[in-house]
C-alpha cells in the first residue's frame, strides 16, 4: 500500500512539473494554447481522486491505521 501511495504522489507532482511546462511554454508566444497544460491538470486531478480513495479503501481494509497525535503530551 505504501508504493501505491508513493506512486500516486510522484504520479501527482510529475503532472504539476507537466502542466509547468506548458504553462512556459505557451506561454511565450502568440499562438494558441496547446491543451497539454489542462490535459496535466486533469491528470492531476484524476490522480489525487485515486489517491484519496486508495487511503480510503486502505483504512477501511485495515491496510493503514490512524496514528493521531498523542494528546497531552
Amino acid at each position: 500500500m505504501k508504493y501505491v501511495l508513493g506512486f500516486a504522489f510522484a504520479g501527482i507532482l510529475a503532472s504539476l512539473g507537466w502542466a509547468l511546462f506548458f504553462m512556459l511554454k505557451d506561454g511565450r508566444d502568440g499562438r494558441a494554447k496547446s491543451g497539454g497544460m489542462v490535459r496535466a491538470l486533469t491528470v492531476r486531478i484524476g490522480l489525487s481522486v485515486l489517491l484519496f480513495l486508495c487511503v480510503l479503501l486502505g483504512w477501511k481494509l485495515g491496510y493503514i491505521q490512524p496514528g493521531g497525535l498523542p494528546i497531552g503530551k
